[in-house]
């Protein structure tokens, strides 16, 4: 089971994250959202535990020199792209940096979900499963709305996945056994307000996940 802990943007939620086990902490790299963070913030974050978690960075339609200025001041090992991005254009920021590329879509039905599949498995290293954005909402993850987990139950998949969207410490068990995930994916459920980061809750969602 692998988990995620997105949007981490302060050195507490960083070190707690890296000392429970998470296997990618998320570093979200579009302004408009509570939890985004700098290039320069993201690297001093990174540094404090150097082979803790993979490092993910959160784009959303973002340009080429976009991506290149945050590499430029931070190692990512993963490019998450949580917008509006074509199949062509996920095909051509993977040929463009050299990293593995999660595609992140909302999905509400399993005939969504399997459309995903055929139009970004082929061309992702990695897919994420999330809710779609309630209407008029700002941000296109982090809001705490859950999917049904059953749509996602046996789908064929050719990349590794994670669910998002709505979980929780007291809900992440649940999740992963009605959709049948290989790993989870949490921000919002593991905050105390929003874009804070709680260490203990942090803690709770890694245990329960793993011990799914």
């Amino acid at each position: 089971m692998r988990v995620k802990i997105c949007g981490v943007n302060d050195p507490d939620a960083f070190r707690t994250a890296a000392e429970a086990g998470a296997d990618l902490a998320g570093f979200v790299f579009f302004p408009p959202s509570p939890r985004a963070v700098s290039p320069g913030q993201a690297a001093r974050l990174a540094a404090l535990a150097p082979d803790g978690p993979e490092r993910v960075g959160l784009f959303v339609d973002a340009e080429d020199a976009a991506i290149a200025a945050v590499l430029a001041a931070v190692r990512l090992d993963v490019l998450q792209l949580h917008g509006g991005e074509t199949p062509d254009r996920v095909a051509a920021i993977r040929a463009r940096f050299g990293l593995r590329v999660m595609k992140a879509v909302g999905v509400a039905t399993r005939a969504e979900a399997e459309a995903a599949v055929a139009r970004y498995g082929p061309v992702a290293d990695l897919m994420m499963f999330d809710a779609k954005p309630p209407p008029g909402a700002p941000l296109p993850g982090g809001n705490a709305v859950p999917i049904d987990w059953t749509i996602l139950r046996g789908l064929d998949v050719p990349v590794p996945w994670l669910l998002a969207g709505g979980l929780t410490p007291a809900n992440v068990a649940q999740a992963i056994a009605a959709s049948g995930a290989p790993g989870v994916d949490v921000s919002s459920g593991v905050e105390r307000a929003r874009g804070v980061k709680d260490p203990g809750l942090i803690r709770a969602f890694i245990a329960a996940a793993r011990g799914a």
